[in-house]
C-alpha cells in the first residue's frame, strides 16, 4: 500500500495497528533505521516478572515495529538483539535468549514472508549454539527474495569487534596481493563490515533511557540521528516510532559541513 499525498493524517498499516502519521513529511522518511532494543529486563521487573519475560514481549514489539516502519517507507530496519557483551549476563537468561531466537525464526518466518520482509544477520556466529546459526540460515534463504523492508537482526554483534574483522580481511588482502594499500579507503572499509552492501542509518533509536550507543554500528552512525525515549522496548509503540521521525525530520543534516539559508 502506498501512501499518496505528502501529508496523513492516521492510517490503518497493519492487522489492528494505527500509525497518527499528521505532519509527517512521507518524502523524507530515514531510509534506515537503527534500534537499540533496550528496558527489556527493567520493564519485567517493574511489573514484578522475571527479566526473560521482557525478552519476550520485546520480539513482539520488534514484529509491530517492522510491520509500521514499512509501511512508513522504511527500507531497513537494523535491530541490536544480542551484543558480544551480552554473554555475560547469567546463563539462564543468556539461554533463554538463544531459545527465543531459536522460535522466533522458526514461527515468524511465514509472517515474514507473507509481509515480504527479507532477514539478514549481522554479527559473528562464533560461539552461537547450532541451533541458532541453522535457524539463520533457513530465514535468510527462505525470505531471499522477499522486496520489502530489510529486517538486519545484530546478534552475538559488536562494533569494535566488526571494525577488527574489517581491518583483518583488508590486512590479508593486502599481504595476498589482492589489494594495494595507496587503494584502500572509506568504501573499501565499508565493503568489509558486516552491513557491506545497505545503507548507513539515517536515525537511530534509543529506548529505555540510557544515553550511549553500547558498541552498535560504531563505524555506520557516524553522522546518524539519534533520539532517545526513556520508555523501555517492550512499550515502544508505532507512535513512538513517528515521534522519532518526526524529530529526524525536524533537524538539519549536515554531514560536517554547512547548510546554506
Amino acid at each position: 500500500m502506498v501512501f499518496k499525498g505528502l501529508f496523513q493524517t492516521r492510517r490503518k498499516v497493519a492487522n489492528n495497528i494505527v500509525v497518527d502519521t499528521a505532519g509527517l513529511d512521507m518524502n523524507n522518511i530515514p531510509e534506515h533505521i537503527a534500534i537499540i532494543m533496550d528496558g527489556n529486563g527493567r520493564w519485567a521487573k517493574a511489573q514484578g516478572k522475571v527479566r526473560t519475560f521482557g525478552h519476550q514481549q520485546g520480539a513482539e514489539t520488534l514484529k509491530t515495529i517492522v510491520k509500521a516502519a514499512d509501511k512508513l517507507g522504511v527500507k531497513v530496519i537494523s535491530a541490536y538483539a544480542f551484543s558480544t557483551e551480552n554473554w555475560k549476563r547469567p546463563v539462564t537468561e543468556v539461554n533463554f535468549i538463544m531459545e527465543l531466537l531459536s522460535r522466533y525464526l522458526t514461527n515468524e518466518i511465514q509472517e515474514f514472508n507473507d509481509n515480504n520482509v527479507q532477514v539478514r544477520f549481522i554479527g559473528s556466529r562464533e560461539g552461537l549454539p547450532e541451533v541458532v546459526k541453522q535457524k539463520m540460515d533457513h530465514a535468510i534463504e527462505e525470505t531471499k527474495d522477499n522486496t520489502g523492508i530489510i529486517l538486519n537482526l545484530a546478534i552475538n554483534y559488536g562494533g569494535q569487534a566488526e571494525i577488527l574483522h574489517a581491518v583483518q580481511g583488508i590486512a590479508r588482502e593486502v599481504a595476498e596481493g589482492r589489494l594495494d594499500v595507496a587503494k584502500i579507503d572509506n568504501q573499501v572499509v565499508e565493503d568489509h563490515l558486516y552491513t557491506a552492501g545497505l545503507p548507513a542509518p539515517d536515525l537511530l533509536i534509543r529506548p529505555g533511557g540510557d544515553l550511549r550507543i553500547s558498541n552498535f554500528l560504531l563505524w555506520q552512525i557516524a553522522y546518524a540521528e539519534i533520539w532517545t525515549t526513556k520508555t523501555y522496548w517492550p512499550d515502544f509503540t508505532p507512535d513512538h516510532l513517528v515521534d522519532a521521525i518526526l524529530a529526524y525530520q525536524g533537524r538539519e543534516r549536515r554531514f560536517g559541513g554547512l547548510v546554506e539559508k
